[in-house]
């Protein structure tokens, strides 16, 4: 949903065919104070584990889901990775990439977008899958300020769910193949399908929802970064409004989302329609 440079790219076979030097650590995210809120910041919510944001030159988003707990261990680091659109990458940034071990690159993106941007560089991505999930495009005429980007979010998310559920059952199968090995998942800003995608992975690892959503939030701490580079580097940028819902993570969207579907499926699993096996071999894979 971001403004893209726009390059020529064959499009790739549709999913169904088939610690660096510039690494930042956040601890612990306290809740902010009453009143001291921005929109998407964490209100009530934090998360006792650790997220990395790993800083590479045009991609601002990416970071490991690593060290969030369950009742059965802790989510392994260096094994899924989320992030904004992963075409950025720079010839610079090939050694503290491949660092991190990567080998499965699950692009979330409808097939225009990709098209028009490209796709993640070779040697980021030894695996490639294009998996976009299939669901409405976005209405701002649905978007009104009393309902709040939270229930706009959640509605989105729930609707995205709803049309894309076995295209997200797919990739969570990819993520928890052994053959995989570590995977970085990315959509254009790794806010809403990707944070969809890892919400319901980490669910079904049995992370709680409210480091579940905490997780989500973080995503609101690279949009200072992208936007001082799109201002340089995305003609135009500067010159449009900032969309609420465009720049915002409120946690209380991801809440909403799994309450919400969960009332309506009895779980992400039931939801994903997935088997026992694939959810052990999910846990096997991610969880120490």
């Amino acid at each position: 949903m971001r403004a893209e440079d726009v390059t020529s790219v064959i499009l790739p076979p549709p999913c169904h065919e088939v610690e660096p030097p510039s690494h930042d650590v956040i601890d612990r995210i306290p809740a902010a104070p009453p009143g001291q809120r921005r929109p998407g910041s964490l209100g009530g919510v934090t998360i006792e584990a650790t997220s990395n944001f790993i800083r590479f030159q045009a991609v601002f988003n990416f970071r490991d889901v690593g060290g969030l707990a369950t009742d059965r261990g802790a989510v392994k680091g260096r094994t899924l990775f989320r992030s904004d659109t992963l075409h950025r990458l720079a010839d610079a940034d090939q050694a503290a990439y491949q660092v991190l071990g990567v080998q499965t690159v699950i692009d979330l993106r409808r097939p225009e977008e990709v098209r028009s941007s490209g796709r993640a560089p070779e040697w980021a991505a030894p695996q490639y899958h294009h998996c976009h999930l299939d669901h409405p495009h976005w209405k701002h005429s649905d978007y009104r300020e009393e309902l709040g980007v939270a229930r706009y979010l959640a509605d989105r998310y729930v609707e995205l769910a709803r049309y894309g559920h076995r295209d997200i059952a797919h990739v969570v199968e990819l993520i928890a193949g052994e053959e995989s090995g570590p995977v970085a998942v990315h959509c254009v800003a790794g806010k809403d399908r990707t944070g969809t995608v890892v919400a319901f992975v980490l669910e079904l690892l049995g992370v709680d929802d409210d480091a579940i959503a905490g997780e989500y939030a973080l995503t609101e701490r690279s949009e200072e970064l992208f936007v001082a580079w799109a201002r340089d580097h995305v003609e135009g940028f500067a010159d449009k409004p900032a969309v609420p819902y465009y720049v915002s993570t409120p946690p209380e969207a991801i809440l909403l989302t799994l309450r919400e579907l969960r009332k309506e499926f009895g779980s992400v699993q039931r939801l994903l329609g997935l088997t026992d096996a694939t959810v052990d071999r999910l846990r096997a894979k991610l969880l120490a």
